[in-house]
């Protein structure tokens, strides 16, 4: 069993199916021959996420019998990529679907109808500048993570032959600009929040450098930054791909299909012929097209406005799902695990996250309409936090604490302020908080040792606590007057809050020595 069976029609289709395989529904010739006259979409980043979401939500909607465009694919970053995870695949890949049971969905992904390399010095790039030249064209996309929108200085003087995405991007627009001032909508699809003002700063920068330079006219600025021309919407995603997963190689080996080879290229992209990523995804895309747009809908893609995008993206990062993740991380690294699946396990720390999130949180949460806060946070904690599939580690999560503590509680804190509301409410909350004092003493619950996780203010928020020692109760705990009451850690000064003093009272209780954190989270998850 072989994608490429697949793509030349040589194939039994009872026993793909019999396998539980999901194969396209649609003609997958006359889907390139349509998409390759008449392009509507191309998508930036050749990754696992693009192979796992964008691309497949675009696979079910050609499964409808709805729509007839596929999508091509451009990297910009790893070239290899193409040669080895595309091509010799016909662009087909499969989608491994990771249930929280421990069993996976399987589905052939055919919506995939070019892919290109995005740079001149390949043939591809005379093929990207006839795509951007149709009138055809409605979106161009990105999962090139939020690095990707980056420029510099030396970047900007190379002129008209950049190396960075948003450089090229901008020199496909100039093209698109000389082919009639044609629409076109630039839409980022990356985890991160008004991602598509990082797009618009990115092609900016370099189209503003241009004309400066005079390399290109101003009439070209004008045109992109006129919005019934080129428009550069907002969107929330959600879904979690990791690499290729040893146990999903092992259960397709056992289903006879071949193409199960893992895939590492020169610049160490993890990639496979099949892409695995949890069952639970979300895409959420301001509705501000210029030239139509695909109907990803068809797909499970909500379109909706800038404003309910930015409270969907605030209901995930400050109550639903980011909140549970730092407590769970903050926790879980001084209890020694080293998976959150494994956290969800255990008896005080599942009830710490699910306390956190619908006693405390919720009350102030951001209901965005269009998805539901409740079932939200219900599918973050009994299905995607849980998943035995999903390898990610609360050393991972605990990355750049300090820069996450504002956000994810010290807006929950304000909210209370702002509202009236009984402050009395929080407690685990404050726990979590207290954690963090404990935690940056990089000693494990049953003193051994462990490395805080890399951040840009380690080394001085451990300098504030470094006078205090665990397991000695009579001690100076001023430096935690010096910590808790940081603004510009905690998005509140803590005392002036007037939580302050309970934050104190957990602290001394989790330094009281080895087992103090397992008896401390156990007492006053218990009681609340």
């Amino acid at each position: 069993m072989r994608l490429n069976d697949i793509f030349s029609g040589n194939y039994n289709a009872a026993e793909w199916e019999a396998k539980g395989y999901q194969l396209p529904k649609f003609d997958i010739a006359k889907v390139r021959e349509k998409t390759a006259k008449e392009p509507t979409w191309v998508h930036f980043g050749g990754g696992n996420i693009f192979r796992a979401f964008p691309a497949a939500i675009l696979n079910d909607a050609l499964n409808t019998g709805k729509y007839d465009r596929g999508v091509i694919v451009a990297e910009t970053f790893d070239f290899e990529v193409i040669d080895k995870a595309y091509a010799p695949y016909n662009n087909l890949s499969l989608l491994v679907s990771l249930q929280s049971t421990g069993t996976i969905e399987k589905k052939v992904i055919a919506s995939v109808t070019e892919a290109l390399k995005a740079d001149p010095q390949f043939d591809d790039w005379n093929r990207l500048v006839e795509i951007f030249r149709n009138p055809s064209l409605q979106m161009i996309s990105f999962t090139i993570t939020e690095k990707g929108y980056t420029y510099n200085e030396t970047d900007l003087a190379r002129g008209l032959k950049p190396l960075f995405a948003m450089g090229k991007v901008c020199a496909l627009l100039y093209e698109r600009w000389k082919a009639g001032q044609l629409p076109l909508t630039i839409q980022s699809m990356d985890n991160c929040s008004h991602n598509g003002d990082k797009v618009k700063a990115g092609v900016f920068a370099y189209a503003e450098r241009w004309v400066q330079d005079g390399l290109t006219d101003q009439a070209f600025l004008d045109y992109l930054k006129d919005e019934t021309k080129i428009t550069f919407p907002w969107s929330m995603i959600d879904k979690i791909t990791p690499r290729p997963h040893e146990r999903v190689k092992e259960m397709l080996a056992a289903d006879g299909f071949a193409d199960n080879d893992y895939i590492e290229t020169e610049k160490h992209t993890f990639t496979a012929p099949f892409v695995n990523a949890e069952e639970v995804q979300y895409l959420v895309i301001e509705d501000h097209y210029t030239n139509g747009r695909p109907p990803l809908d068809l797909g499970g893609a909500l379109y909706t406005t800038r404003e309910t995008v930015d409270k969907v993206e605030t209901m995930k990062v400050t109550t639903c799902l980011n909140p549970l993740h730092t407590a769970m991380s903050i926790y879980g690294c001084m209890l020694g695990y080293t998976l959150i699946s494994a956290e969800m396990a255990d008896e005080d720390l599942r009830p710490f996250i699910q306390k956190i999130g619908y006693m405390e949180a919720m009350p102030v949460v951001t209901d965005p309409g269009v998805l539901n806060p409740y079932e939200f946070i219900g599918a973050v904690i009994n299905r995607r936090l849980p998943n035995p599939f999903m390898p990610d580690a609360p050393q991972r999560i605990a990355c750049d604490t300090s820069q996450k503590l504002p956000i994810r509680f010290g807006e929950t804190i304000k909210k209370y302020i702002a509202r009236g509301l009984d402050l009395s409410n929080l407690v685990l909350i404050p726990l979590t908080l207290a954690g963090y004092a404990r935690y940056l003493k990089g000693i494990k619950d049953d003193g051994t040792a462990f490395e805080p996780s890399p951040d840009p203010m380690l080394a001085e928020m451990q300098a504030i606590v470094a006078p205090l020692e665990i397991g000695e109760a009579d001690q100076d705990w001023s430096p935690l007057k010096q910590l808790y009451s940081r603004k510009d850690v905690f998005g509140v000064d803590l005392y002036e809050a007037g939580l302050g003093a309970q934050i104190e009272g957990m602290v001394k209780e989790l330094y009281a020595g080895p087992g103090a954190v397992r008896a401390t989270l156990h007492k006053y998850v218990s009681a609340r």
